[in-house]
């Protein structure tokens, strides 16, 4: 028998303001993401800050189950995103586009002239979904980021500029 991973439609999750009561889920898909992970204790203390501005996916029995998230701050005129992640049995179905549209809005009602973001510069399916959106290259972070073995990555700190004759 083959393992196959059952169809995931984007219209079977719903997306939420991320609030700290959020923070042990969307650690525990942050941790099945990335290395190193961030704890619940980050998290929490990133999400009840004044100037968070994040978003989670539901799905699941009674939508309740963390799918995806995206984890940003607004800061004066600029906002930020910190962090984004989709559970692999959830990725390229739009949880992704839906999340940083959804947070871009937030971020300009909220006054940001300018969201920033910052990628892995071997992460093509990131830089590829950015670009996508609008984003464009600002700037680059030699060696940024560790990979195994001891290898560095470059990060790449992509810009969002909102055209003021949209707001």
């Amino acid at each position: 028998m083959t393992n196959v991973t059952p169809f995931r439609n984007v219209k079977h999750a719903s997306m939420l303001w991320a609030s700290p009561d959020r923070a042990e889920e969307i650690a525990a898909l942050h941790a099945k993401l990335f290395d190193p992970a961030w704890d619940t204790a980050a998290i929490q203390t990133l999400l009840e800050h004044p100037a968070a501005t994040s978003l989670v996916a539901v799905a699941g029995s009674q939508k309740k189950s963390v799918i995806a998230f995206v984890l940003g701050q607004l800061a004066a005129d600029e906002a930020e995103i910190l962090s984004i992640g989709v559970s692999p049995d959830w990725q390229r179905v739009g949880l992704a586009t839906g999340l940083l549209e959804g947070l871009t809005r937030a971020a300009r009602r909220g006054g940001a002239k300018r969201i920033f973001l910052e990628v892995a510069e071997d992460n093509a399916a990131g830089i590829a979904l950015y670009r996508k959106l609008g984003f464009v290259e600002a700037g680059r972070r030699k060696r940024y980021y560790e990979r195994p073995g001891g290898a560095r990555a470059d990060a790449l700190t992509l810009v969002l500029n909102f055209d003021s004759a949209e707001a």
